[in-house]
């Protein structure tokens, strides 16, 4: 019996399979014995595995269609160690590349300051809004941070906050005089709506801490109201600080501690980002950027 005929009977009586995944598995199954060759199953290696993995990143293959692929040939092998003899599994430990990283989506420095300073400040609610979208610009923070700080975190005479960002890390960040403003505004409103107990800078209109969702919703709000014609979300703040001051600084160790990234790696995404604003920017007004029509027929 073959290894596809063994597979084939596996997938139909023990697994019992549908006839659509029982033709997933088996479409999977040829397209490895496609890449071997003519090498045996038996004799193919970890080496070899990673290799055709690579084979199809570059046919285009995307990384969850290579997870799948892997997956289903590490259970064929698993069979086949069991019920055919084979030595070992070449599969096992093999992992899909990674998916690429997808750049957050920029808002330009008027945009940002734009929506900032278009948003209403007629009741205490919209200046909280104000004084929590000023602070999440100003610093670069996370929702979590945000909806997580104190009054007691402040420091500095108000010119730093002290946050907790993920795995329990603790930074201090700076605050702007505009943030700055816009919580003393803010800080009057809070008096009068906070409830005995309650330690958080920003609170909902019962008194009580904010959640994650709620400042999501109310920024959502704001775009619909303000006419935005993308709309706003946290974290998009938070990326707007990051690219901005990174293209006034040039500076990536300072916008890694500003963000609170663990890595490097993943402050360096707005290298990125810069870049295609740089390349935008050329395209649009570089006289060589592009040839003319004429040129490019000859």
């Amino acid at each position: 019996m073959t290894p596809l005929e063994r597979l084939d009977r596996y997938l139909t009586g023990e697994q019992g399979k549908s006839p659509a995944t029982r033709a997933a598995y088996l479409a999977d199954a040829r397209l490895l014995l496609s890449l071997a060759g003519d090498t045996a199953m038996e004799n193919l290696t970890p080496r070899e595995i990673r290799g055709f993995v690579r084979r199809m990143k570059s046919q285009g293959h995307d990384h969850r269609s290579i997870a799948r692929r892997l997956s289903a040939w590490r259970g064929w092998f698993k069979l086949l160690v069991r019920e055919a003899g084979f030595a070992t599994n070449p599969v096992e430990g093999i992992k899909a590349p990674r998916a690429a990283r997808k750049l957050p989506r920029p808002i330009g420095v008027d945009e940002a300051q734009g929506f900032l300073e278009n948003l209403d400040e007629d009741d205490p609610l919209a200046r909280r809004d104000r004084a929590m979208y000023e602070l999440a610009y100003s610093a670069g923070l996370r929702v979590s941070e945000l909806v997580g700080a104190g009054l007691a975190d402040f420091r500095d005479e108000g010119r730093t906050l002290q946050v907790l960002g993920k795995g329990g890390k603790s930074r201090q960040v700076p605050v702007g005089d505009y943030a700055r403003q816009a919580l003393d505004n803010w800080l009057m409103d809070r008096a009068s709506l906070v409830q005995p107990g309650e330690t958080a800078l920003f609170l909902n209109q019962r008194g009580r801490r904010m959640s994650t969702r709620a400042v999501q919703l109310r920024l959502a709000e704001w775009s619909t109201k303000l006419g935005l014609a993308d709309r706003l979300h946290p974290h998009r703040l938070r990326h707007a600080c990051a690219s901005h001051f990174l293209q006034g600084s040039q500076d990536l160790r300072a916008t890694q501690e500003l963000l609170g990234h663990s890595s490097i790696a993943t402050t360096q995404v707005y290298t990125r980002l810069d870049f295609q604003h740089l390349a935008s920017v050329y395209d649009a007004a570089h006289p060589r950027a592009h040839t003319s029509d004429d040129e490019a027929d000859n």
